[in-house]
């Protein structure tokens, strides 16, 4: 091979080799071209955007936010952390939202549908009502007051209790007054000839030996310990 077909292979190889970076070249000054146009439309756009903020805005403000940033970059990591922990957090509890929801909102709906809710309105508006018209003290009285009607009622949990007051609870429908008529000692020895009169007697004297328990503070005990030994 002569040196001028040597010459010649050299520079074929160097052409095949300059090929790719000519067809480069070309396809940059084709996108460069096609650039220059959107370019001067994007600045165009974007100086008439900035005169919207250019009473507010300026370039030392800018520097400043550039520079706080780069010193919180790691508060800035750290809010990134915990809003992964909270995204993980909401992943990991979407399954047992959207079973309990559903039965929250059927539970919430069957209280609305036996009235429970509204109870509860016209308790919260009941409070409001006693705070109100009371002042602290006489809510302290009152709160004392109930405590000492709790008491009357667990006393009244007792049967003979219960028993006793719905006898005489049905009494007053058995009272005509209409027949009622003055009655002197003689009329009171001719009404105790009757069964039902010597009956009231014995439960009126019943009565009267419990009513003496009143002046002991209600204790039997000290009742009997004041009577004198005969």
């Amino acid at each position: 091979m002569t040196t001028e077909e040597q010459i010649l292979e050299r520079l074929d190889r160097i052409e095949a080799q300059l090929a790719p970076v000519s067809a480069s070249a070309r396809g940059l000054n084709e996108l460069r071209e096609d650039l220059i146009p959107l370019s001067g439309q994007a600045f165009r756009l974007l100086i008439r955007e900035l005169e919207d903020v250019e009473s507010g805005f300026q370039l030392e403000d800018l520097l400043a936010l550039m520079k706080r940033s780069l010193r919180s970059v790691k508060h800035m990591q750290f809010a990134m952390e915990q809003m992964e922990n909270v995204v993980d957090f909401i992943l990991t509890i979407e399954p047992l939202l959207k079973s309990s929801v559903p039965q929250l909102i059927n539970y919430l709906d069957d209280l609305e549908q036996k009235g429970i809710l509204r109870i509860i309105q016209s308790t919260l508006d009941v409070r409001a009502k006693i705070a109100a018209a009371y002042s602290p003290e006489d809510v302290d009285q009152i709160g004392d007051g109930l405590v000492a009607l709790l008491g009357l009622a667990q006393k009244l949990g007792d049967p003979k209790a219960q028993a006793f007051l719905e006898k005489m609870a049905a009494l007053p429908s058995k009272v005509d007054l209409e027949k009622a008529k003055p009655v002197g000692p003689f009329g009171m020895l001719g009404a105790l000839s009757s069964k039902e009169a010597r009956q009231g007697l014995g439960v009126l004297m019943e009565l009267t030996k419990a009513m003496g328990d009143l002046k002991n503070g209600g204790s039997s005990t000290a009742l009997q310990e004041s009577e004198p030994i005969a």
